[in-house]
């Protein structure tokens, strides 16, 4: 028992120099954390289960899930990048000790998502058929059907999502990552039960991925907005709320959110159009690139979960006015996170052949799989944390409007023309589109760094 003291006693001391400030110890940034952890590992858990359960439909389906997807990505972040101004701004008023501003910017929060996801839901679906056919109209007339079922069926769950992120947003600006957890959880595992009835038990296909996605969403948002008004002590907020926002509110979440958002648009219609690329490439470069993201994203859960945690973190520290804690941390993140890179990936490489079976693939992409994923595994590890958990941390203090300018400009000038010479005009197709992105991680990555070693990131006056 004493051996066992003396042994944890070297790593509390590394937890309280690296972890533990004047606001904030490491027990309540761990805290924080793990319910955000378990949150990522669900929802990139459950993203990894439905595509290969849509792979059961063929790849005519699971092509037309992913092209979607990507365009799904690219507007759901419109709304999400508003609802994490929401959570900049509850974060630091929640920091500065004000619980009626923090009522009200997540009342604030939750009504301008909101009506931002419904106008974006409508005119998706006023407009499916041109925007099918300008983006992906190279693509099979098969994989186009699937296409058009699932995109309106996603527009009209847009609000529902919308809701739920911006409720989740506000409670881990307060710390309340449980609860957010918990009605993600809701969501997300009642979306893969249904998808277990449609696609797999009753043999719907896309048709069923679309049902079970809108049920799954507005019974999200329907727990989420009954936890925020009728079980939550922390937030404080009425239905009533919800209709009289201050503009001085509406003004500091768009401070961040509008930025963010447009960093979003320029960020994610840039992925989109090297989605474009792959899609000229054929079905067999599609259904590469859509296994070859999925499993990406399980390497990079822990590193994930740090990004959104440390929006809290330093949020709460700029709100006390503490910048030194906020440097502190920031650099703990990085490092934290690239060591859990690098972690995950020797862990899940080997595994390689077991994972990538579960999406059945033809056996002509698994060596290409293989290839696309291990050199991305490697290059993730310095590069990755730098260039999306040190932007976060930027954002959360104020700083939106350098971050989202770099991320628009490093996306635009190396991912997607880099990644059109790379992948078309030299023939290197999907591995030519990946190498270009990492390329884009190192650039990006080297503005954040410099721009985190000067003073003007934590400059901004937000509230």
């Amino acid at each position: 028992m004493f051996m066992q003291l003396r042994a944890s006693l070297p790593k509390k001391k590394l937890l309280e120099k690296y972890l533990s400030g004047e606001g904030m110890d490491y027990r309540q940034i761990i805290a924080l954390f793990i319910p955000i952890l378990i949150d990522q590992a669900f929802i990139i858990g459950l993203n990894l289960v439905n595509t290969a359960m849509i792979s059961s439909s063929g790849m005519a389906a699971v092509s037309a899930v992913n092209m979607v997807d990507s365009l799904n990505i690219f507007l759901i972040n419109v709304f999400v990048a508003v609802a994490t101004g929401g959570t900049v701004v509850v974060a630091q008023y929640k920091g500065s000790g004000n619980d009626k501003m923090v009522s009200q910017a997540t009342a604030g929060s939750v009504t301008s998502v909101s009506l931002i996801a419904l106008g974006i839901g409508l005119l998706m679906m006023g407009l499916h058929t041109p925007i099918l056919n300008l983006l992906f109209g190279t693509a099979s007339p098969d994989v186009l059907d699937n296409a058009r079922i699932y995109l309106i069926g996603s527009s009209i769950s847009y609000l529902g999502i919308a809701v739920v992120q911006a409720v989740c947003g506000a409670l881990r600006g307060v710390g309340r990552t449980r609860a957010s957890l918990m009605l993600s959880l809701i969501m997300n595992l009642l979306y893969v039960i249904l998808n277990v009835v449609f696609i797999n038990l009753l043999h719907m296909g896309v048709l069923g991925m679309t049902l079970a996605v809108n049920i799954a969403r507005y019974t999200g948002m329907v727990c989420a907005l009954v936890y925020l008004f009728k079980v939550d002590t922390a937030l404080r907020v009425r239905f009533r709320d919800l209709f009289h926002i201050p503009l001085t509110m509406l003004r500091k979440i768009m401070f961040i959110g509008v930025p963010f958002a447009a960093e979003q648009m320029f960020f994610n219609g840039g992925k989109l159009l090297t989605q474009v690329f792959i899609v000229s490439l054929g079905t067999y470069a599609i259904a590469t690139n859509a296994i070859a993201g999925s499993l990406a994203m399980v390497f990079q859960i822990p590193a994930s979960a740090l990004s959104l945690t440390i929006v809290t973190v330093v949020g709460q520290c700029i709100g006390r006015g503490n910048v030194a804690d906020a440097r502190k941390f920031i650099k703990s993140f990085l490092w934290i996170g690239s060591a859990s890179l690098a972690l995950i990936a020797l862990i899940l490489m080997p595994l390689f052949h077991p994972l990538v079976s579960i999406f059945s693939p033809p056996p002509e992409i698994i060596d290409d799989l293989f290839v696309v994923l291990l050199v991305n595994s490697i290059a993730q590890v310095p590069l990755w944390a730098v260039s999306f958990i040190l932007p976060s941390a930027l954002r959360a203090a104020g700083d939106s409007r350098f971050t989202s300018i770099t991320s628009m400009l490093t996306m635009w000038l190396f991912r997607v023309v880099f990644g059109y010479i790379l992948g078309i005009v030299l023939g290197y197709g999907v591995m030519g589109v990946w190498l270009a992105m990492n390329c884009e991680w190192a650039v990006r990555g080297g503005v954040f760094l410099w721009r985190f070693r000067g003073k003007k990131w934590f400059a901004h006056k937000l509230i």
